[in-house]
């Protein structure tokens, strides 16, 4: 026997056909499986949580109509909030930023200034060392007058 003659397909109350397969008579768990109502495959099959909502007509005074756009407007104020409290978070870290950034490049500019002071310092100080120390081998003779004189 194939998977197929052992199948028996049926409309359920809602236009859904449901795969009835031997598995089901046999005590185990079912598992309805959608499948398009139309012949040629064409339609979308349709989940049960979204049966019958395009016909059903909204009384717009009813209780259950008025809560739900109650708990959908709060929904919709709390994410209006929480986007702009966001926005506002965001604002704030930017201009903490820029201020870091304005002492950061005033504090690279005192640093190279400070730089700039100690290498002249340390070349002003290094040609007069050098100045001062004659190279070896070009002594004078006047630490030993007695020579000069004969």
């Amino acid at each position: 026997m194939s998977k197929t003659s052992q199948q028996n397909p049926s409309t359920d109350a809602n236009g859904v056909s449901v795969i009835h397969t031997p598995a089901h008579t046999s005590g185990l768990q079912q598992v309805p499986q959608l499948v398009p109502v139309s012949p040629g495959g064409g339609g979308k099959a349709v989940p049960p949580s979204k049966q019958g909502k395009k016909n059903s007509f909204v009384d717009r005074n009813s209780d259950e109509y008025r809560q739900r756009r109650e708990r959908n407007n709060m929904a919709v104020k709390k994410s209006r909030l929480k986007s702009k409290q966001k926005a506002q978070d965001t604002l704030q870290r930017v201009n903490q930023l820029k201020e870091e950034n304005e002492r950061l490049e005033a504090k690279i500019k005192l640093l190279t200034k400070e730089l700039s002071v100690l290498k002249d310092l340390f070349l002003e100080h290094a040609h007069s060392f050098a100045d001062n120390v004659q190279p070896v081998g070009t002594e004078t003779s006047t630490a030993n007058p007695e020579s000069s004189g004969q």
